[in-house]
């Protein structure tokens, strides 16, 4: 479990989140919805450790997750996958090595295992025959698809996804969605995804909330004529 309590940031006088108390549980798929540029990501990455809040608390499984120069949150945060929006890759690896390094950096796994379950997330979303590519020879879904399978290797037991179906075609856009629908029923993995797809919202979570003007309102049941007009 996932929980969030307080939590506010600024970039200058610009306010994005404002005492944002959140809780999402194991086994559940959690969407948080609004426009580009209103915040989304900067709560998403806040959740996973990977940005610190001005004030407020992050907790995983119960424990405080602690930020700044100093803090070391491997044990609580070395479980999870982060899909970021524009894949995140390395140029000058290629799509099996950026895969391999998440399992070469935080585990103690043979070559040979790193190798195998390298091969196995490729396989897993379709993208096995292109391991030897870099990144350049990529397509934007293809991108996506690898940095999902980035994310899986590790087996982790909290997944993050930002925008996940932004710019793909329809093909894949409807595999990402179908994988990511998988992914949820597979154990008591957590999942958070932030978009601004209200589509993509309804047909993935289990949970819906909008983010506007700082604020987390739930809105399971959102329709499209209200989502346009809360930001309009």
């Amino acid at each position: 479990m996932i929980r969030v309590e307080g939590v506010s940031k600024r970039f200058r006088r610009n306010v994005v989140l404002d005492d944002v108390s959140l809780e999402v549980s194991d086994g559940a798929t959690t969407v948080i919805l609004g426009p580009s540029g209103i915040g989304k990501t900067v709560l998403l990455k806040t959740m996973a450790g990977l940005l610190a809040p001005d004030r407020g608390r992050v907790f995983h499984d119960g424990h405080r997750i602690h930020f700044g120069r100093f803090a070391d949150n491997r044990e609580l945060t070395g479980g999870l996958g982060y899909v970021f929006q524009g894949g995140a890759l390395f140029d000058s690896l290629t799509v099996a090595e950026n895969v391999a390094l998440v399992l070469e950096e935080t585990t103690r796994m043979s070559r040979a295992e790193v190798r195998s379950r390298t091969e196995e997330a490729l396989r897993r979303v379709g993208m096995a025959e292109h391991a030897g590519l870099f990144p350049r020879a990529l397509s934007g879904g293809m991108t996506r698809l690898v940095a999902i399978a980035r994310a899986l290797v590790a087996d982790p037991r909290a997944l993050f996804f930002d925008e996940p179906t932004t710019g793909l075609d329809p093909a894949i856009r409807e595999r990402v969605t179908r994988m990511i629908r998988e992914l949820s029923k597979q154990g008591r993995r957590l999942q958070v995804i932030v978009t601004h797809d209200l589509e993509a919202a309804h047909l993935l979570a289990d949970q819906i909330y909008m983010l506007r003007a700082g604020k987390l309102v739930r809105a399971d049941n959102v329709r499209k004529e209200d989502y346009e007009q809360a930001y309009s």
